[in-house]
């Protein structure tokens, strides 16, 4: 087996043309001098690492026609074990938005992180896979990625296992429309990346309901993962999905994220910074269950869902409204115009045009606008509005003005309630005589009638999107979920005539997302199926990232033990991509590693991975070795997702 380029044996042999400056007589590295010697850009080292072809290679960046030396970067490759040739761990205990006291953005490398659904957990993806007895205080890997190849890792990948599912049940498809429904199975931010070509500007509404922040375990910590994050991990990780979700919002859309009361305040000043704190729009208090607990100083009933807008300025906030409910137009005076609700003839706003009197014509008495307020219209207007019958005086004619709201009207001005920021009147399908509650609660009972038995922890009520998307979209609009779940969102979105874009990691997209979902084309009538009129119908394209070295990295956190990692490694050796840093003769002598703890070693391992080759990417599809692995279907696929001609 070729073994990956050897950076620190490099550097070793050009220190040594210094004599013992830089090496011992043993040859080892005197890491302070040549780290001192760095720092003060001794003339002499760097124009010998400079002129190097491998160092050149790898830590050399052209920029406005300047070669230009990452030199942190480089410094780095003397801060961790001597067979790991560069830091992985240089940011694990920092926010993670700054590198070497710059900004990230302003720095040669990028900090990336691959927590829960993306990589890794401290021994295993879930909380049960971790040791009772084992601290899970670093539950995330916080990994530097080279730049040359950072830009690779983000590059569109692949997609295998194509197939559609609609009334007529399960096929395979060649082809992709964007009016096409998808779910995709994969790692949500390299998914992302993989529908900016196509949807960037495309999404009208985004729900997210992403891992929560806890510092300590507790009974409201609902999620079957480890949700004890360390929080400049888990801002991390929220940072870098954000930043991509906000270029695929259109200029109209809007995104709401759900959170708990430890971690939304961290979340909204992050998502302040890049939304903008102008296109935030509120955080509504959503009652997200109604019993009471006693295992605090006081009970969590509530969570808090914070939306922004993509461009605040462009929404119409007469459109920002729910549905309307035509049960509250409870009147009728069979003229003809239908049921009516009556509304006050005041409103907030004060203008002085607006603050004319009204006289009651059954009393004589004369009527102002209450102090602060003014009237709904103007004067002409409302001599209109009484003659036409629309002006009412109380059920006995005696007292204020008000304003006959006729159903006809509203309904086709498009006009409906608006949202206040405390949601404790989420309906539920009352047709179910156990869903008798507007909680969490609620939807995994709705999923137990689906499926006959508890598949899934705390999902979200399917009330609770309905509220979203009538607030944020219409009919055929584009609505993004990539934490997907039990596809509540989707679910919702296909009942409501929204197509919709759904992405998740985790296996139980194949037992639990997918098949709601046929059953919702099927008809199923829980949740919101009845309030919307739903008997059946839609479809969607469901594809997979085509896995690379997600493979090996899956069956090295599923080892158990000492020896199935090494055979792990055995198979590693033979066709996974390695991190060009890594010297794996030192690694496989090394004596120390051979002595720590088993889950240690498996860490270790998973750092060896090139995470920039996780899954394959599209530009290498026509690669002889990578095209013999995709199906004729899904080369077609792959050519029509992302408008190639074959």
């Amino acid at each position: 087996m070729e073994i990956e380029p050897k950076i620190m044996s490099q550097v070793k042999s050009i220190l040594g043309e210094f004599g013992n400056k830089y090496l011992t007589s043993e040859g080892s590295l005197k890491r302070n001098n040549v780290i001192n010697d760095l720092d003060k850009f001794d003339h002499e080292l760097m124009t010998k690492l400079f002129r190097d072809p491998l160092i050149h290679k790898n830590y050399v960046e052209k920029i406005a026609g300047t070669e230009v030396f990452k030199l942190n970067q480089f410094i780095e490759m003397f801060e961790y074990k001597n067979f790991w040739e560069d830091s992985y761990t240089a940011y694990t205990n920092k926010i993670g938005l700054t590198a070497n006291e710059k900004f990230i953005n302003e720095s040669a490398d990028v900090v990336l992180d691959f927590p829960f659904k993306d990589t890794v957990l401290k021994a295993g993806m879930t909380k049960e896979d971790l040791d009772k007895d084992e601290s899970a205080d670093e539950p995330f890997l916080n990994e530097t990625i080279a730049k040359p190849e950072i830009d690779e890792l983000l590059e569109p990948k692949i997609f295998v296992n194509a197939k559609k599912y609609d009334q007529n049940g399960e096929h395979k498809v060649s082809s992709y429309s964007d009016q096409d429904n998808l779910v995709i199975k994969g790692n949500n931010l390299i998914a992302l990346y993989s529908l900016k070509k196509i949807y960037t500007g495309n999404i009208k509404s985004i729900f997210l309901d992403p891992p929560y922040y806890f510092e300590i375990n507790k009974p409201s910590d609902t999620f079957s993962y480890n949700s004890n994050f360390k929080l400049s991990s888990w801002l991390t990780f929220m940072k870098n999905r954000l930043e991509i979700t906000r270029d695929l919002l259109n200029e109209k859309g809007t995104i709401f994220i759900t959170m708990s009361d430890e971690g939304v305040h961290y979340l909204k000043v992050l998502a302040d910074g890049i939304f903008g704190f102008n296109n935030f729009i509120a955080d509504v208090t959503w009652e997200s269950r109604t019993s009471v607990s006693s295992d605090g100083f006081i009970s969590l009933n509530s969570n808090h869902i914070l939306i922004y807008a993509k461009n605040l300025d462009q929404i119409n906030k007469n459109n920002f409204r729910l549905s309307l409910d035509k049960e509250s137009f409870k009147f009728n005076d069979n003229d003809g115009l239908g049921p009516y609700r009556i509304e006050p003839f005041d409103a907030p706003n004060v203008r002085k045009n607006l603050e004319y009197a009204i006289v009651n014509p059954n009393t004589s008495k004369v009527y102002f606008p209450p102090k602060g307020r003014c009237w709904r219209t103007t004067e002409k207007e409302f001599k209109k509005l009484l003659k036409s019958g629309r002006i009412k005086f109380g059920s006995k004619g005696e007292t204020r003005p008000q304003l006959k709201a006729y159903y006809s009207d509203v309904k086709d001005a498009g006009k409906g309630k608006t949202a206040s920021t405390i949601w404790h009147d989420i309906s539920v399908n009352n047709s179910i005589s156990w869903l008798n509650t507007n909680t969490n609660t609620s939807a995994t009972k709705h999923l137990r009638q689906i499926f006959g038995a508890d598949v899934f922890t705390n999902p979200k009520p399917e009330d609770l999107i309905k509220r979203v998307l009538e607030l944020s979209t219409g009919k055929n609009d584009i609505v993004l979920d990539f934490f997907m779940g039990s596809a509540t969102t989707q679910s919702v979105a296909m009942k409501m005539h929204r197509r919709f874009i759904g992405i998740e990691q985790l296996d139980y997209i194949n037992t639990v997302s997918v098949p709601r979902l046929q059953k919702v084309i099927a008809g199923e009538q829980g949740g919101i199926s009845k309030d919307v009129s739903w008997h059946g119908g839609g479809s969607f394209v469901y594809a997979e990232l085509m896995e690379k070295n997600q493979g090996y990295l899956k069956d090295l956190l599923a080892a158990k033990d000492i020896n199935e990692l090494n055979a792990v490694y055995e198979r590693m050796k033979a066709g996974a991509d390695f991190d060009f840093r890594v010297d794996l003769n030192k690694y496989e002598n090394d004596a120390e590693r051979k002595t720590l703890p088993f889950a240690e070693q498996k860490r270790l391992l998973v750092k060896l991975l090139d995470k920039n080759q996780l899954y394959y990417n599209f530009n290498n599809i026509d690669d002889t070795d990578v095209r013999d692995l995709i199906s004729d279907n899904d080369y077609h696929f792959n050519q029509s997702f992302y408008g190639k001609k074959v």
